[in-house]
């Protein structure tokens, strides 16, 4: 009979890899990588938490040569060199592992795939049950009734009938399935174009690569031939992929037992890779010797911590929890709705903790069939407002902006809005992946979380909240409140760190925050009538431009077809082949198009226009109709204040900033946003913000005078770049000097300006070089600049936002050179996005305050927009340019152009 004993091996190769491209941005304060540090230390913390096995250990590849070179020279010949930045990863990884007092192997000679299967081989014959985590599929050839695989990056577990599933062989086939294939990666040789198909259809036509030998003079076809061509090579292939369950260890299973943690050397690597979060869970750790928290650097949800979530069902239990919520200094919170769309969305339940381990959850709407009697919605949420509108009372929650609108459906201003765990982690490092809480729990707490989908189902199998069971229901709630709390604590120590950084977060966005949820609920009108006249005329005009496009291929071709694109573009009409895709087809993607359109060909320029003119009736024209609330009679969209990775806002459904304005089709759309009667729309634009920060940032003499003075900063750029008065500029000496002045605030190359501007690289990189001789101080600023982010691995705003540069020291060329780029422009995208929310910040502030009758409706890039009552123009437009200017940061003047009238465009 098996034992209850279990051994889980981690395979340290494959998530040292596998973390080195998927967690990006993080460096410690020297400038030095610790992605891949963090990543794999963050997995084995994963594992701990969930339960310690009786046996644990991390097994790596050594450097050098293994016996497979023996067997075969060129065994991983092809593969690179490891990146440097991942090469100094590994020796403060080893350290850590060790540090952690988990057992570690790397042995010269063998690789790690051998070592884990000579253990798995002996723990078997030991009653001992093996759990490999790896993503590496030569592992599936170990699978069998007592070694299954973990893959923890996406949760993939394999048993026998796993291994059946994903590869349609059963284990013991693996190794010939393999051999039949080979491995580029590994440069093990296989049969040529054989792949996953052919090699299962085969082995389970025949039963194994000894039959399929035995048939090959039986196997039609070109891959028959490659087979019996290949056939002397298939032994060696076997040989190579089979696994060595064999090698001489000096330790067996049940000498890897996890030791206590050695706190003191950990603190120390803590501190100097700064890993703060970790850092501050292993000072305020309490667990005792040998327990998985010390063990792991940080607490987990152990298995019994979930029992201390309780269910509200009684009016006694509300009446204890409210009592503590009366008493709580802070209170984690989360609402349990019905949808994502925060104006339709209603409640289902909500979610309480005042301290960590536990939470409540307060069911108050699932209606299933037998679902238990709850607490009645409005007079619980009755008993609850005095609580959450409290502005005394703190509250923390997970992007808190649509807690709040949701509670606004119930008349519940929340406030005392203190900590948003979103929007912390977001100004920590806004590049290190993505900000929901399941993904924080993982980076910051090490923890595996119940995720939506556990409880609630996948695609088109989803249920609504309201019809999952409590019991299901109640753990994953309590569980969001009672993470939030944990959350809020780690990322509050990691923003004390660094000053700036909690400026940025308790001055701009945390205030931000009911900003954006005023401006969201109220919305913007639209005029549908408007919409479906221009949608008539933009319909006809898309299919004048079909015909037209018809014309010129001589033949009738679907437009919206790239396959029918590409043959009449390249075997039709024999257009120059500029670029191919993924799988060596000629290109007709956008820029390529471009290309061509710029070399004057008319069907490339054509269908360009096509589809842009497709893109907009179908992202606008046909679905801000449908986008209107039937409540309001509004639009409401959503900013997200935690994407961008610059510190911009960004807006979805609908998105209000990728309407174009340069073209007459975009702003015959702005026209259909109008005001109601008696109200005027206005439209604030800061003029040039990003190159007066440059002004500023810089220091340039030319540039600061140019902005003082009030002159016109691309007609002065073309008076210096081409010698001549600024009277004497033509339009077309203009046009480029705009392109020079935005082109280098974005890092733009010579060859990117050539071509912009549809000039010779040389021309262009005269301009440059005017440019910088003219103006010395840019030049200076961008190589500081550099300079600086390689030094410090991030580069910061004038008012300490930081962006993260992990590939500033890439050795890829492309990868780095990107970097620099965005090293150069982000200080001046970041600043003119921190300008413009503290401008909405004050704003919001006045007209609270303000007996004028107005309201912001939208923010796009560095335009705000409002809905002001007519009587109040003028007065309104005088005191919101005074706020807009009002800097003390910049050493040049701001300047806001303010237009008014009866719908967008008009006030544009």
């Amino acid at each position: 009979p098996m034992t209850n004993r279990t051994m889980v091996l981690v395979d340290g190769s494959y998530y040292l890899f596998r973390a080195f491209h998927a967690v990006r941005g993080l460096s410690n304060r020297a400038g030095a990588p610790t992605g891949a540090i963090y990543g794999v230390i963050n997995m084995i913390r994963k594992h701990l938490a969930e339960g310690g096995p009786d046996y644990f250990a991390v097994i790596f590849d050594a450097k050098g040569r293994t016996f497979r070179n023996d067997l075969f020279a060129d065994y991983k010949a092809n593969r690179p060199p490891m990146p440097d930045e991942l090469a100094c990863q590994i020796g403060p990884l080893h350290e850590i592992i060790r540090a952690l007092g988990i057992p570690l192997l790397s042995i010269d000679g063998i690789e790690a795939d051998d070592v884990i299967a000579t253990l798995a081989r002996e723990a078997s014959e030991r009653d001992i049950k093996t759990i490999v985590s790896t993503g590496d599929k030569d592992l599936a050839q170990i699978v069998n009734e007592r070694v299954h695989l973990i893959n923890t990056m996406n949760n993939d577990y394999l048993d026998r009938a796993g291994v059946i599933k994903k590869f349609g062989l059963p284990p013991e086939r693996i190794v010939d399935y393999l051999a039949l294939m080979g491995d580029s990666v590994d440069n093990v040789p296989g049969v040529p174009k054989v792949g996953p198909r052919t090699a299962v259809k085969w082995l389970g036509e025949y039963g194994s690569l000894a039959r399929v030998i035995d048939n090959a003079p039986r196997i039609k076809g070109k891959v028959g031939e490659n087979l019996r061509e290949f056939l002397p090579r298939l032994a060696l292939s076997q040989k190579l992929v089979t696994l060595k369950d064999d090698v001489a260890l000096d330790c067996a299973p049940e000498d890897l037992i996890l030791q206590a943690a050695d706190h003191d050397t950990l603190k120390a690597l803590y501190r100097q890779w700064n890993f703060n979060s970790w850092l501050k869970q292993l000072e305020a750790e309490n667990a005792g010797p040998g327990g998985t928290a010390e063990r792991a650097g940080g607490p987990a949800i152990a298995a019994g911590a979930r029992a201390r979530y309780e269910t509200v069902l009684s009016a006694g239990q509300l009446d204890k929890w409210l009592d503590r919520l009366h008493a709580a200094d802070l209170i984690a919170f989360d609402t349990e709705t019905t949808s994502l769309n925060y104006m339709e969305a209603r409640i289902v339940g909500v979610s309480f903790a005042v301290r960590e381990d536990e939470a409540a959850y307060v069911p108050l709407g699932h209606d299933y069939a037998d679902a238990p009697a709850q607490l009645p919605l409005a007079g619980t949420l009755a008993r609850l407002k005095p609580i959450l509108e409290d502005p005394g009372k703190a509250k923390v929650g997970q992007n808190l902006k649509y807690d709040m609108e949701v509670l606004a459906n119930y008349d519940i201003r929340l406030r005392g809005v203190a900590a948003d765990t979103m929007l912390a982690s977001y100004v920590l490092n806004s590049t290190a992946g993505r900000h929901d809480m399941d993904s924080l729990a993982a980076r910051y707490l090490g923890l595996s979380t119940i995720h939506y989908e556990d409880v609630a189902g996948k695609g088109a199998k989803q249920i609504p909240f309201s019809a999952v069971r409590i019991e299901d229901a109640a753990p994953y709630a309590g569980e969001d409140a009672e993470v939030t709390l944990r959350l809020h604590h780690v990322l509050t120590a990691e923003l004390g760190q660094t000053a700036a950084l909690r400026r940025v977060y308790e001055t701009i966005e945390m205030p931000l925050l009911g900003v954006l949820a005023g401006m969201e609920r109220g919305g913007v009108l639209l005029d549908p009538a408007r919409l479906q006249r221009q949608g008539e005329a933009l319909n006809a005009k898309r299919e004048q431009l079909q015909a037209e496009a018809h014309a010129l291929a001589g033949e009738p071709f679907n437009i919206d077809s790239p396959k029918q694109i590409q043959q009449i573009l390249y075997e039709r009409m024999q257009l120059p082949v500029l670029a191919k895709t993924p799988g060596g087809q000629p290109s007709t993607a956008e820029s390529v198009l471009q290309e061509l359109a710029g070399k004057n060909y008319d069907l490339p320029a054509l269908i360009l226009e096509y589809r842009s003119l497709s893109k907009l009736i179908s992202t606008y024209i046909e679905k801000l109709p449908r986008m209107i609330n039937a409540r309001t009679g509004r639009v409401h969209t959503s900013y997200h204040q935690a994407v961008a990775a610059t510190g911009r806002l960004s807006s979805a459904a609908p998105n209000l900033q990728n309407i174009p304005i340069r073209t007459a089709t975009g702003r015959q759309i702005r026209r259909a946003f109008i005001a109601p009667p008696g109200y005027t729309l206005v439209a604030a634009d800061y003029s040039q913000i990003e190159l007066r920060i440059m002004a500023h940032l810089s220091g340039d003499k030319g540039l600061l005078r140019a902005f003082e003075q009030g002159r016109d900063i691309h007609k002065t750029t073309a008076a210096e770049v081409f010698g001549t008065g600024p009277e004497a500029v033509s339009a077309e000496q203009r046009r480029a000097a705009k392109a020079i002045n935005f082109g280098l605030i974005y890092g733009m190359s010579a060859f990117g300006l050539a071509r912009q501007l549809g000039i010779g690289r040389a021309e262009a990189e005269r301009y440059v070089n005017l440019y910088f001789a003219r103006y010395p101080g840019v030049k200076h600023y961008m190589e500081q600049t550099r300079a600086g982010a390689r030094e410090a691995g991030y580069v910061e705003t004038l008012y300490g936002r930081r962006l993260y540069l992990p590939d500033i020291k890439a050795s890829n060329a492309n990868r780095r050179q990107y970097a620099e780029r965005t090293a150069i422009n982000a200080p001046m995208q970041g600043a003119a996005a921190d300008i413009i929310k503290l401008a909405m910040i004050d704003i919001d502030g006045w007209l609270q305050g303000a007996a004028l009758n107005a309201r912001m409706i939208m923010q796009v890039h560095d335009e705000l927009v409002f809905e002001v009552n007519t009587a109040a123009l003028a007065e309104f437009k005088r005191e919101l340019n005074r706020r807009m200017c009002a800097n003390d940061r910049l050493s040049v003047p701001l300047e806001v152009a303010i237009g008014h009238g009866a719908n967008w465009d008009e006030a544009h």
